[in-house]
């Protein structure tokens, strides 16, 4: 996937597409619950969601993954985090998979097919590390 960042006017470019202002002086508003976010998602009419599977010993549940969701609006970013609960994912319920060595982890296809799935198929889905 092709991108670039016009810096002058603080935007993000993926192939053809504006998809959001990049401001660094922007807040950050941490989302409590699955269902607040889906509600700002409605409300705000982003272009896009930013996500990221992240790897964190630290969590409440000690459990080492976890899912971070952004909507990044133009001086605001809503960033949400789901811990793992069991098989599943506390508040979006994305199931886990095992490897070989039977380690839990998130898929990225299944992250994707939910979120188009939940908040519209129009939505660019975009992995933290693809911007």
């Amino acid at each position: 996937m092709r991108f670039k960042v016009n810096h002058a006017k603080d935007s993000l470019i993926i192939g053809t597409r504006r998809i959001t202002r990049i401001t660094m002086s922007g807040e950050v508003v941490k989302v409590k619950s699955w269902e607040e976010f889906k509600r700002l998602v409605m409300e705000k009419k982003p272009n896009s969601i930013v996500y990221n599977i992240e790897q964190n010993g630290l969590s409440p549940a000690r459990e080492l993954t976890n899912l971070r969701l952004i909507i990044p609006c133009k001086e605001t970013y809503y960033v949400f985090i789901d811990f793992c609960k069991g098989d599943r994912l506390k508040e979006t319920g994305i199931s886990l998979r095992r490897d070989k060595t039977g380690n839990r982890y998130i898929d990225e296809k299944d992250v994707i097919q939910f979120l188009k799935k939940q908040l519209g198929e129009n939505l660019a889905i975009c992995s933290y590390w693809t911007i």
